[in-house]
């Protein structure tokens, strides 16, 4: 069976961020092409609907200066032809201005949902060409010697036309057309050199136009694109704020599961783990009378370590339990951390010497006393101690350090010569009952959780937690404890023994 690692661990829970990210982005690209394949312009639906939107705005809001422009024309016009014909020109221009922008109000009208958008692309370019068509019939000025007044006006119905229909490209090309070829056709109303001069200036502002409606449509598409993107980002966040809530939940849901879980077998365990272990104890020391059979007291020695490795594994999974859930509750008193580390290395002495170690204690015994939990601290280095004595081979050496920290703190500091670690199971082992694969290997069986309830009681001291290992190497652990948890000496109290001269007399008065 292959070690279980941190990344093997990550997997079983679900996808990692980067795999979370990269499937939403195949989903969305996947979502993009399917709404590209059922568009007619090749971009997605919203897309066409919002270009769309945007020209029936356009239009329907130009229609009254259109028709102001229309009529300035034909005032004007009435220079060179009969006012009858310029108002039935203008009378043309104004039904195909009113058609276009009814259409426009129309589509504006009527719901997103239910817009068939290749039939209205289809009427409104039907319309820009009808529109075009009315606006160049102002050709007919140049036969009666206005065709200078007649280019300057088609000039401007280009830039207008192109301007205004610059969202619907194949639109803003078709209105181009007959306003291009009116355009061209007034050279032959003036054949001279500056008059083919002003027509191909008048052709090349047109060609100019149409490239500025290209240029206001990619602005218009890089806007709609940004615009897309922000929302389905909302969208995202929106979503996951959704499943973090809803994981929120089920994790508190399960953190009270676990509690009750944890409360109700505390107790369901530890009253018959007593009375295995009274009887145990009674049955190895032969408290009745000697064993007839030598391996009745073998078996009672099993069975009562076997319960107390059981207790202990019980104590240890309600003390994480507490640290976890935020109950753990420190009873903080002055502590001299150099006499906790001694005590703890004492009680792990029989342990080392029975495996032939070798401890080299580096210890200030001058150190201040300290602001803490004296059971957590007895706790921590009893764990780092354990996890040394348990994971160095027979004849290692144990290094114990205890001492100031730069900053003004305190820390302890235990180094074995074991098997070490590897780098990429570190969080593996700093996880609830997680073990490195060397360590089970080589050492004595255990239950994974030493170091997490190390690194929680350091926590909550405020302190910091450090490990570092590398194969055949073997495990340093440091905890540092805080300055603000360092208790300074008061300076002594200096008594006058020959009081003032003034005092005297206040008492004699």
């Amino acid at each position: 069976m292959p070690d279980l690692t941190v990344e093997m661990v990550q997997r079983g829970r679900g996808p990692s961020t980067e795999e979370a990210a990269r499937r939403l982005g195949v989903a969305r690209e996947i979502r993009s092409a399917r709404e590209k394949l059922t568009s007619q312009t090749g971009l997605e639906r919203a897309f066409d609907y919002e270009l769309l939107r945007h020209y029936a705005q356009y239009r329907a809001g130009a229609g009254i200066p259109l028709v102001g422009f229309a009529a300035a024309l034909a005032a004007a016009a009435t220079f060179w032809i009969a006012p009858p014909v310029a108002a039935a020109w203008a009378l043309g221009v104004f039904l195909m201005i009113t058609l276009n922008t009814t259409l426009s109000r129309r589509f504006l009208n009527t719901d997103p949902g239910t817009i068939p958008l290749g039939r209205w692309r289809r009427r409104f370019l039907i319309g820009e060409v009808l529109q075009s068509l009315s606006w160049s019939a102002m050709i007919g000025l140049g036969a009666t010697g206005g065709w200078t007044f007649a280019l300057i006006g088609l000039v401007i119905a280009s830039a207008v036309t192109t301007m205004l229909a610059a969202t619907v490209p194949l639109a803003a090309i078709a209105a181009l057309v007959p306003l291009a070829l009116a355009t061209a056709s007034l050279a032959t109303f003036s054949p001279a050199a500056d008059g083919l001069l002003l027509v191909t200036m008048a052709g090349g502002a047109q060609l100019f136009f149409l490239g500025l409606s290209r240029r206001l449509y990619a602005a218009t598409m890089g806007a709609l694109r940004s615009r897309a993107e922000k929302d389905a980002v909302f969208g995202e966040l929106e979503q996951a704020k959704a499943n973090s809530d809803e994981a929120r939940r089920r994790a508190e849901e399960a953190n009270l599961a676990k509690s009750r879980f944890l409360a109700t077998m505390s107790h369901e365990l530890r009253t018959p783990l007593n009375a295995i272990l009274g009887f145990s104890e009674v049955m190895k020391n032969e408290v009745f009378g000697t064993h007839i059979a030598p391996s009745y007291r073998e078996y009672s020695n099993d069975i009562h370590d076997s319960g107390l490795h059981l207790l202990n594994l019980i104590n240890e999974i309600l003390d994480l339990s507490r640290i976890e859930a935020g109950r753990y509750e420190l009873n903080e008193e002055p502590v001299q951390l150099a006499h906790v580390v001694e005590e703890c290395r004492h009680m792990m002495g029989l342990r080392a010497k029975a495996k032939n170690q070798t401890f080299h204690d580096l210890v200030d015994d001058a150190l201040p006393r300290l602001w803490a939990d004296e059971r957590a601290l007895r706790q921590i280095v009893l764990n780092l101690l354990s996890n040394a004595v348990k994971f160095t081979p027979p004849g290692g050496e144990i290094w114990l350090k205890v001492g100031w920290t730069a900053s003004g703190g305190q820390y302890v500091s235990v180094k074995d010569s074991g098997p070490g670690i590897p780098e990429d199971e570190l969080g593996t082992v700093l996880s609830s009952f997680g073990r490195g694969s060397l360590a089970i290997k080589t050492a004595e069986q255990g239950s994974g959780l030493g170091l997490p309830i190390v690194k929680g009681l350091v926590e909550l001291h405020g302190g910091q937690f450090q490990l570092t290992s590398k194969p055949r190497e073997g495990t340093e652990v440091v905890v540092t404890l805080p300055a603000s948890r360092v208790m300074d000496t008061l300076p002594p109290v200096e008594i006058d023994a020959d009081p003032p001269a003034q005092t005297t007399l206040n008492r004699a008065a």
